[in-house]
């Protein structure tokens, strides 16, 4: 999704630092779904988005990285009582009014309650009304909590990757 996009990748392992990210002068940065418990993968990945942050490097998360952005950005996160899983969740994209019909695969989610000031609800869960996307106000930086790789929708979610590359060129555009 992120090729179809217009980019170039570079995978780097989730034990990365903030440093060894930057030092490839990345245009912007996609942290990807994975397994568990935000706050144990918080503990190597919150420092490392924290630098990349601080530098206005854009950044993009989904599922995981979507629970370890909003952690990098001071909110909390919670178990849920039942997980998200399958692909045929609701989600409702709070800008447009639109559904989205997602894949979820996550025990996880973002407290709402916790957002500090300067980051916004996106998306929300039309099955729970839990958080499924935020964005800062005041960084290039979004997530969703969902899969939009998957295309459950079948291509719901695609312009979340085209979003992205737009958030790259106009941050080039403030840097250059």
């Amino acid at each position: 999704s992120l090729a179809a996009a217009g980019m170039d990748v570079t995978v780097v392992p989730a034990t990365a630092t903030a440093e060894e990210i930057l030092r490839l002068e990345p245009d912007g940065v996609f942290l990807s779904n994975g397994p568990g418990d935000p706050a144990a993968t918080g503990e190597y990945a919150v420092p490392a988005i924290r630098g990349v942050l601080e530098k206005r490097v854009p950044v993009f998360g989904i599922c995981l990285g979507h629970q370890l952005l909003a952690l990098a950005l001071g909110a909390k996160t919670y178990k849920l009582r039942m997980g998200h899983r399958g692909a045929n969740q609701p989600v409702k994209d709070l800008a447009t009014g639109r559904v989205e019909i997602t894949s979820q695969n996550h025990g996880f989610a973002v407290d709402d309650k916790s957002l500090p000031a300067g980051v916004e609800v996106t998306h929300t869960s039309l099955f729970d009304g839990s958080n499924e996307g935020i964005a800062s106000t005041e960084l290039p930086a979004f997530s969703v909590q969902y899969h939009p790789e998957a295309s459950p929708g079948p291509s719901d979610s695609a312009h979340l990757f085209r979003r992205f590359a737009d958030l790259i060129e106009r941050e080039k555009g403030t840097t250059t």
